[in-house]
């Protein structure tokens, strides 16, 4: 169907509603969503329906706003006066992804769930409604990326990395680079073994910084690799590095609670100077609890470990002995 052809049914089926908060409302979603976004839905041996039908065709938020999903959305005769809307996922696919039964089920629930979408008699909601299925579902996609790359640590193992020169940009970036970014030539990033459980895994580095300046070039050239970009959390880390005899530290969660601070405390108790240690977590579908950060803070010792780290502050703390 060209687009002259879609605008004139989509037309059509318009002057055929006689509810004019749903006219408005759809008015609304075109604007937001594009012109060709909102579809009549018709499918061959449905049954015919009092509800008023639609698709919204869209896509998953950012990052993942190339692939795209659509929305059969399902108004009952009495909507919005007394009665929510139903939303449904058409997509059997979400990116190369077979879309689950659970994910399919969470989407009908939307209007229904304590998770989901709060509606309030008389007001319209599609809008509300689509975010959150769009949020849903790239949540999920996530979450299967994530599974898809941990399985493949697994298989592949990992090995240490040297590498070399770079343009530093600030501590918060989270954009994937296009182009790989690479690290000052006289840094060395120690990649340890991943830790896996139950489906998850958790990969630690480590490397010496002479200035807290260079931590953001660091951190620019891993989320440069999208195989670490695509992570649930990819850069989960802290840092000490003492300047003019001045102990300067940070850390920073990347969205899993509390883990960066416990990195810069495992830092703080080890005594560890002019250091930067990274976590990235791949989510494999199960939750782990507290788990997690178990394996958060072994992936980074093991990170420190292979670079040398923990040696440099076992002799520090024998040298002060010997001081006493």
């Amino acid at each position: 169907m060209n687009v002259d052809d879609h605008a004139d049914e989509l037309a059509t089926f318009i002057s055929q509603l006689d509810n004019e908060q749903i006219v408005d409302e759809l008015a609304a979603l075109q604007s937001i969503y594009g012109d060709d976004a909102i579809r009549p839905y018709t499918s061959e041996g449905a049954q015919q329906s009092a509800n008023t039908r639609y698709v919204v065709q869209t896509t998953l938020s950012p990052p993942h706003d190339e692939v795209r999903v659509r929305i059969l959305v399902s108004l009952p005769p009495d909507y919005p006066a007394s009665s929510p809307p139903q939303l449904q996922l058409l997509s059997r696919y979400i990116g190369s992804f077979g879309v689950s039964t659970d994910l399919f089920s969470s989407v009908l629930r939307t209007f229904i769930s304590l998770t989901g979408v709060e509606w309030n008699t008389g007001d319209v909601c599609v809008f509300d409604g689509v975010e959150h299925v769009r949020e849903r579902c790239s949540r999920w996609y996530t979450e299967r990326l994530d599974h898809e790359m941990a399985a493949q640590l697994q298989r592949e193992g990992t090995h240490t990395r040297t590498t070399t020169p770079i343009a530093s940009k600030s501590n918060d970036t989270r954009s994937v680079t296009q182009e790989p970014v690479p690290l000052p030539a006289h840094i060395n990033l120690f990649e340890a073994e991943p830790i896996t459980d139950r489906k998850s895994a958790f990969v630690g580095r480590a490397c010496r910084i002479a200035h807290p300046n260079e931590v953001p070039a660091v951190l620019d050239h891993l989320m440069s690799d999208r195989k670490v970009a695509r992570a649930a959390h990819p850069i989960i880390h802290a840092w000490r590095c003492s300047v003019n005899g001045v102990m300067q530290s940070d850390n920073d969660d990347d969205g899993e609670s509390a883990a960066g601070g416990r990195l810069a405390h495992l830092l703080q108790l080890m005594d560890l100077d002019h250091v930067l240690v990274i976590v990235t977590r791949y989510f494999g579908g199960i939750h782990l609890g507290p788990d997690r950060f178990k394996h958060i803070n072994q992936a980074a010792r093991n990170a420190l470990e292979l670079g040398g780290f923990l040696e440099d502050a076992s002799s520090k703390k024998q040298t002060a002995r010997n001081k006493h």
